[in-house]
């Protein structure tokens, strides 16, 4: 058998969606939409192949790492299905694992589940075609650097802790648990700071970061499309990297900033939401992404050996309601149940800590909700068995039987490249429950149980998974813990069932285990109608409003406006919504891009131009909610405005510079058409 190592392939691509008037998903308010973008959304794709064939496992491993709030069924079978129809890769559900960095500002309306899209204002087909496309266009920018660079990749895993990035927001509810489940956690968070390394001739060409912190350090008064902290650390660490060691296909290095168990770790270090480390959310994000990329670049110092050549994975579909549970899985020598899809009140009001939920509702126990509860759960003492003492406020599973509301089956997911297990959990996880899952996991494969990481945010979505101690103290995350008490211990006997089949060699079964995956729901209907764009006569699309002063120094901040179209417009048609460009000196001097909306010294705020009376817009946010979707004959076109901000970064080089926007415009008369604006060429220095 010839020598095998490991061949890599790493790409990017933007998957940014909607940037105007589309309901953001993760805080779950509807009058946050989106009016433009402080960072883009990229996916970032990483092949693991065999450089021969032969040996135990599998012959690829496709991980892709995606900045989004979250990834649904609806996205993870439709990415597959575009991978199969275009052919080539070999990629299903077995060995491809899509994991989001969970930003709580990016653009929603992807799922084909009505639950998610309540608050986004419904199905949004340009958002979903954004993604489902953008991810594979990283895919197939990954198979193009593993087939433009033949030579064996050397795979190294590094790990450190890391404080001042998290801050456990449930205390109470982890103090619940037994003192062995919190003695690995001192502090009451999850510092644990892993970096897998790719690296071609000695030289680090990519790699994928995993840390438990929440996407929040943006509030819910945000309503510009951000990448949050763990965008900012990928954007920090791929520049800081010399473009030359990086793909051609991605032009320059791949670094991706993954979850692990952080269900119950929040940013906002001060506990309240925009506060900590500063007061300033944009400041915060940039804060606690700086620090996850100094960290990973830390590790990317380490001496490590490299990894043995390993590639395996195992998956199964799961249908977690109903689902018997082993007593050597629940803890007290008895068998349990999970219950049907159901919301806790506690759920329903947020996490204090990065945002508030629907007024009326707050976190843990109350009187009246455990007096509720008595009633309730003595009429129904097997719904007792299963969720007490959550206060049901939402049955999914009632609402499923007339419209696909909530998922109660999703995949989960074993994959082993090397020395690293990835454990991927379609749930937020915090990290006692993640603890609980690794040991399992480490237990059966024999592995050191650092090497093994609970990857969340992956394939699909449930909602919240917490030990039953969490769960029995009913904050936001055990109210979210859709299946009831015994679904951390559920998931754990499917852990087991997964690891045990890695090692055997064979396809896992076991209850609730589904030998094929359950039939998806169609998309939903669409109920957003988008205005056409109009001017007043005598303006053109791209004319200038307000113009940049001659001069600026380094530091200062340069603010313009232009006409415009409805960014939407411009989804899968303009690259970049705006330029930053510098003029170069020489015998023909031309312009060089600086800085687009995929920087963060740079901000694209849109609003609508008018506001009438009869409108049903107002700059860019809902006058009556109820009438937001639907344009009365008045607002059936509309004028946009495009307001661009240039921080100005210290020690930029002197010299003459301009601002260009791109955008599209979609009109009765002229259907669709591209157009730019620029701004006069003013002086930095």
């Amino acid at each position: 058998m010839p020598n095998v190592g490991f061949r890599v392939g790493s790409g990017r691509a933007d998957i940014t969606g909607e940037p105007a008037d589309c309901g953001m998903l993760g805080y779950g308010k509807r009058t946050q939409r989106s009016a433009g973008i402080h960072l883009r959304l990229n996916a970032r794709a990483f092949i693991f192949a065999r450089s021969a064939a032969g040996g135990d496992g599998v012959e690829r491993v496709l991980l892709v790492v995606a900045e989004l709030p979250l990834i649904f069924d609806s996205v993870h079978r439709a990415v597959l299905a575009r991978l199969a129809a275009e052919g080539g890769g070999g990629y299903d559900a077995t060995n491809t694992l899509i994991t989001a960095t969970h930003t709580h500002c990016g653009p929603g309306g992807y799922s084909h589940h009505r639950m998610y899209n309540s608050t986004t204002h419904g199905f949004r087909p340009a958002t979903f075609d954004a993604i489902v496309g953008g991810i594979v266009t990283a895919v197939r920018r990954a198979e193009r650097d593993l087939t433009e660079n033949p030579a064996d990749a050397i795979l190294r895993l590094t790990q450190a802790e890391l404080f001042g990035a998290s801050v456990n927001r449930s205390r109470s509810s982890f103090e619940r648990n037994p003192a062995a489940d919190r003695a690995p956690f001192p502090h009451a968070v999850d510092p644990l700071s892993t970096l897998l390394r790719i690296e071609r001739g000695g030289e680090l060409t990519a790699a994928v970061h995993f840390f438990a912190t929440h996407g929040t350090s943006m509030t819910n008064k945000n309503n510009l499309i951000s990448s949050d902290n763990k965008g900012f650390a990928a954007y920090s660490c791929e520049r800081s990297v010399p473009p030359e060691r990086g793909s051609g296909a991605s032009a320059g290095p791949v670094f991706a900033f993954a979850q692990t168990n952080s269900g119950d770790m929040s940013p906002n270090l001060a506990l309240r939401p925009g506060h900590g480390p500063t007061d300033d959310e944009f400041a915060n994000a940039s804060l606690i992404g700086a620090r996850q990329a100094a960290s990973a670049l830390a590790l990317a110092q380490v001496p490590a050996t490299p990894m043995p050549v390993h590639l395996d994975a195992v998956m199964s579909y799961v249908r977690f309601a109903d689902l018997p549970v082993a007593p050597r899985f629940t803890g007290d020598g008895e068998v349990h149940r999970t219950g049907q899809v159901c919301a806790g009140s506690s759920a329903l009001a947020g996490a204090g800590a990065d945002g508030r939920g629907f007024a009326g509702f707050r976190e843990g126990r109350g009187r009246i909700g455990d007096w509720t509860n008595r009633l309730r759960y003595r009429l129904q003492p097997d719904l007792a068995g299963r969720q007490a003492p959550k206060c049901v406020a939402v049955s999914g599973a009632t609402l499923n039987r007339r419209v696909p509301f909530v998922a109660d089956a999703a995949p989960m997911q074993l994959l082993r490249i090397g020395d690293l297990y990835l454990l991927g959990v379609p749930a937020e996880v915090t990290i006692v429950a993640g603890l609980q899952l690794r040991r399992t996991v480490a237990g059966v494969l024999g592995a050191d149980l650092d090497h093994v990481l609970v990857c969340g945010y992956s394939n699909g979505y449930l909602h919240y998974v917490t030990t039953p101690a969490e769960y029995d103290e009913q904050r936001y995350e055990g109210g979210s813990t859709l299946f009831g008490r015994w679904q951390l211990p559920a998931m754990c006997q499917v852990a087991h069932e997964l690891a045990e089949a890695m090692v055997q060699r064979r396809v896992p079964t076991g209850p609730g285990l589904l030998p094929q995956p359950p039939a998806a729901p169609r998309p939903p209907r669409v109920s957003y109608r988008q205005p056409l764009d109009r001017l007043d006569a005598g303006r053109r699309f791209g004319d200038l409003i307000a113009g940049p002063r001659p001069r600026y120094r380094p530091g200062d901040r340069v603010v313009v406006s232009f006409h415009s179209g409805n960014l939407n417009n411009g989804v899968g048609r303009v690259e970049r919504f705006l330029e930053v460009q510098r003029r170069e000196p020489g015998a023909e001097p031309g312009w060089e891009r600086v800085a687009d909306d995929g920087d963060p010294q740079t901000m694209l705020r849109w609003q609508r131009s008018r506001s009438r009376p009869g409108d049903r817009y107002r700059l860019g946010r809902p006058h009556r909610l109820g009438n937001a979707l639907r344009p009365g004959r008045r607002d059936r076109e509309q004028g946009s405005i495009i307001s661009i901000t240039w921080q100005i970064p210290v020690g930029t080089t002197g010299g003459e510079y301009r601002i260009i926007h791109h955008g599209t415009a979609r009109t009765g008369s002229h259907g669709s058409y591209d157009f730019s604006g620029q701004t006069p060429p003013f002086e930095v220095r």
